[in-house]
This record gives structure tokens, C-alpha cells and sequence, in this order.
């Protein structure tokens, strides 16, 4: 009875889902499904800044995505296996006991993200387990793209051309989610999800009613918000027109989080815009969803052919010039919303609120930090990644154009 091992990440959902499509032909009709994610201890630690890398509200975004993915998978048949720990502690060993044949697993860009499946691929038995990785978080098929990833051109306008006049530019529908799911292997427990952030260690952050919009983890409320934004309110026609207000809960789509964390696919997005201009209307807003899509598309593509590069103080060009000193001062002022800038203000303490920030507010307070206070980029890109519920590593470091994307959008969000 062949069991597949398929490790979960930034894709709790089960629509669209490559990795899983491919552990369920390797499982087969009699085979067992065990699907594992990781309560890494290291996306909460503390970081040389003093605050952690991960806060409470995409911590709670998170634990609220695993027990909406683990009662879905229940309701097929199958489980999701949830451990506190180091994926490359806690797989091999689950691994070896279920007598795993395959692990499948979703590709990241980045280094971090790269240097842990090596670390799991070290750890596991010599030629035990056949690793196959997919690529499976972008709305084209890298496969059709007219370039090689290394080729990809630092400038959007440039890459958005050339995807929309080749193959890659005709869409592939989203994966079916499956009608059932194979058994996890016997013996295996489930594992806890933790009931609070405040079991992780953090502090509890309370959603704040001003936000006006209720951002709640897991592929049924990205479902809902998809169905909500576009069909029961209608707003895909105005998105255009509207994406960059900073108080209207339904100015943008607000669909950022659920993507973040892959509880949505940009497929299964756009399958839907292309079914609203099918069924309603086709104009410039519905295509500048797409084009925003094309966007993140943009931005994991850049990470993957810069790496470690994006993070560098220069920037994947080596611009010179960057600041070599912190200000603290300013950098707690910054993070609290009281640097007398009232726009900015403002949107530091919806951040520290909420866990969300208006796709203006971000751009705005980020050059604000980099340009006009002028500190250093990377310190803002930690705050960053602290408190954004949809933080995305490609998409929202807290850089400038200085960071060497010719056309940088600092802080990206739909």
C-alpha cells in the first residue's frame, strides 16, 4: 500500500493544488495520504530588531487556515498532520514510520525557504524517498513562458508583453479539488492546532472593527471573499478605478492574504474574472485584476532569478549608497505612527491594528521611511514582515527603487 507524504507550506487549500494532485496518482485507489505542515518555531523567533518575525495576526491567519484545510480534508475522507517543530526534525522521522515511497511539496524561490528542503532532503534515508517538487503558486505555466527564469527581464512592463503575446498568456484553468481524499496511515496522530497565538508564545491581537472588512484564514473564507467581491457586490467592474482607496473595505479586492498563504490560487482567480466577463461585463478593471495577478507572477519570478541578491542592502544591482546606520528613534516612531506625518501615521497604526494596510497606505509609508527619512530599507522590511497578515516574500519587502527592480512597487498588494 504505497503512501505519498505531502508537505504543506504556503498552499493550505485544495483547489488547484499541484502538489496534492500529484501525491494522490502516486498514493493510487489503495494507497494513504499523509499530509504534514510544520509549526516552525524559527517564523516566530525574535529577530535582531526586537520584535518577532512573524506577530500575531498572520500567526492567527494561519492557525485559522490549518483547522478550516484540516475539517475540509476530514469531510473527504482524509487529515491534516500538524507538528510544532523544524520540518527537517519532524519529516523524516513521520516519514520513516508511515514508510512514506514520495513527498511532494509546492517549489519556493527563496533561500530560506530553499535551505530547509535541504535540510529535509539530507535527513531522510538515502534513496528512500522519491522527492518531487512542483511549481504551483503563479497564474502562467512557467513551462509555457518564452524565456528562462534567469532571462526574466527586471522590468514588468517588459515581462507583462511578452506573457500576454505567448502561450503562457493563455491561462491554465485551475486543478478540480478532489471528490475524496485517501485515509492518513494508520498510527499516525493527527497533532494539536494550537487554540491561540498565545500558545506559540505570542501576544493575542484582537481584529479591530475599523478595519471594516474581517480577515479570517482559510480556503473557505477566500473562497467566500472571491464570490463576495466579484458576484454578490459587483465590484470586479470599478476595480480599476477604485483598487487604491484606503477606506472602503471593498475598494480592492482584498484577496491578498488568502493568496499569501495559498489558501486561494491565482488560477482559480482568474478563472472567475474570466467567467465575470463571460457573464457580466468585460472592460479595463476587470483586466487590471489579471494584470495585478501578473504582478506577483512578476515578483516571484524576479526573486527566483535574484535570490539572496533581492535582500542585499544594494539590491540585485549593487546600487551604492545605502544607509549604514539604524536611528532607532525614528524606526520605533515609524512602527507606532507618530512621526507628524498624518497620512503615514495613519496607516503605521492600521498596521499595528489590524495586521492590514491599504495597498497606497504601504506604498506611501514605505517611501516615506526609505526616501524622505532616509534609514534603511531592510529595517522597515522586517516590521513588514512582522505585522502584514499577507506578507509575501517576494512581494512586500519595504524597498525603493534603489533596491534595483527598475519598476518597483515596494509593497504589493490586490
Amino acid at each position: 500500500m504505497p503512501t505519498a507524504l505531502l508537505w504543506l507550506r504556503n498552499d493550505l487549500r485544495l483547489h488547484d493544488h499541484a502538489a496534492l494532485t500529484e501525491a494522490l496518482e502516486a498514493a493510487g485507489p489503495d494507497g494513504t495520504l499523509l499530509a504534514v505542515y510544520c509549526l516552525d518555531p524559527r517564523h516566530t523567533d525574535e529577530t535582531a530588531w526586537g520584535f518577532r518575525k512573524t506577530e500575531g495576526y498572520r500567526t492567527a491567519f494561519v492557525l485559522e487556515s490549518l483547522r478550516d484545510l484540516r475539517g475540509r480534508m476530514q469531510a473527504l475522507g482524509g487529515d491534516l498532520i500538524v507538528r510544532r517543530g523544524r520540518p527537517e526534525d519532524v519529516l523524516p522521522p513521520l516519514a520513516q514510520q508511515a514508510g512514506a515511497s514520495t513527498l511532494h511539496v509546492h517549489a519556493e524561490p527563496m533561500q530560506e525557504e530553499t535551505d530547509v528542503e535541504e535540510g529535509v532532503r539530507s535527513a531522510l534515508p538515502e534513496s528512500a524517498i522519491d522527492w518531487r517538487s512542483v511549481w504551483g503558486h503563479t497564474l502562467v505555466d512557467i513551462a509555457a513562458l518564452p524565456f528562462d527564469i534567469d532571462d526574466v527581464s527586471d522590468v514588468f512592463t517588459q515581462f507583462r508583453k511578452a506573457v500576454e503575446k505567448g502561450a503562457a498568456g493563455t491561462y491554465v484553468p485551475p486543478l478540480p479539488t478532489p471528490e475524496t481524499l485517501p485515509p492518513p496511515p494508520e498510527g499516525i496522530e493527527p497533532g494539536d492546532i494550537p487554540a491561540s497565538v498565545a500558545n506559540l508564545g505570542l501576544d493575542p491581537r484582537e481584529p479591530d472593527n475599523r478595519l471594516g472588512f474581517r480577515i479570517h484564514g482559510g480556503e473557505t473564507a477566500g473562497l467566500e471573499r472571491l464570490d463576495t467581491y466579484i458576484w454578490e457586490r459587483d465590484r470586479l467592474k470599478v476595480y480599476k478605478e477604485t483598487r487604491n482607496g484606503m477606506l472602503n473595505p471593498d475598494d480592492s479586492s482584498k484577496l491578498s492574504p488568502w493568496l499569501a498563504h495559498g489558501c486561494l490560487s491565482p488560477r482559480r482567480v482568474q478563472a472567475e474574472v474570466t467567467r465575470y466577463e463571460a457573464e457580466r461585463t468585460k472592460n479595463r478593471s476587470t483586466y487590471w485584476l489579471t494584470f495585478e495577478l501578473l504582478w506577483r507572477d512578476f515578483f516571484r519570478l524576479y526573486g527566483a532569478k535574484h535570490g539572496d541578491r533581492l535582500f542585499w542592502p544594494s539590491g540585485p544591482k549593487g546600487v551604492d549608497g545605502m544607509p549604514d546606520r539604524l536611528d532607532e528613534g525614528l524606526f520605533t516612531a515609524w512602527r507606532e505612527g507618530r512621526t507628524g506625518l498624518p497620512l503615514v501615521d495613519a496607516s503605521m497604526r492600521e498596521l499595528a491594528s489590524t495586521g492590514f494596510m491599504s495597498n497606497r497606505g504601504r506604498q506611501n509609508a514605505a517611501s516615506f521611511w526609505t526616501k524622505h527619512l532616509g534609514q534603511p530599507w531592510w529595517a522597515g522590511a522586517a516590521w513588514y514582515e512582522a505585522m502584514l497578515v499577507d506578507y509575501d516574500v517576494t512581494s512586500n519587502p519595504a524597498r525603493g527603487p534603489e533596491s534595483g527592480c527598475t519598476q518597483s512597487r515596494p509593497v504589493h498588494s490586490l
